[in-house]
């Protein structure tokens, strides 16, 4: 059985050295670890390129669902993985929910990831 990975608040952006400056504090390669993890998917990779591209700079769960090809709650799950690492933000409207990406999570990833990456 996998070992679980220990609950921590990741919902705002990772804030630590650069993985290149040198040895990365064990409780830093968590925080990336955990950011990682939740785009560890396909479909999250596909469901964060339709919020950020998205005109409206938001999209309906619905409209997520159809792009994907899965069911609103199989959407739902991904987007709450996306959620719980802070990199999409959602707003419940009536019976819709909507989501919008956090870029300033998914640009400090990068820059830990890479300082040069973003400039």
């Amino acid at each position: 059985m996998p070992k679980a990975l220990p609950v921590m608040d990741i919902s705002e952006p990772v804030c630590c050295s650069p993985v290149a400056a040198g040895p990365v504090a064990d409780d830093a390669a968590l925080e990336i670890a955990l950011r990682l993890k939740a785009l560890a998917d396909p479909v999250r990779v596909k469901l964060v390129s339709l919020l950020f591209s998205s005109q409206e700079g938001e999209v309906c769960n619905c409209d997520l669902a159809i792009a994907v090809g899965l069911s609103e709650s199989t959407v739902s799950h991904h987007v709450s993985q996306l959620r719980r690492a802070g990199l999409v933000e959602s707003e419940r409207r009536g019976m819709n929910v909507y989501h919008r990406p956090r870029r300033e999570s998914l640009i400090a990833l990068c820059t830990v990831l890479d300082p040069n990456c973003c400039r």
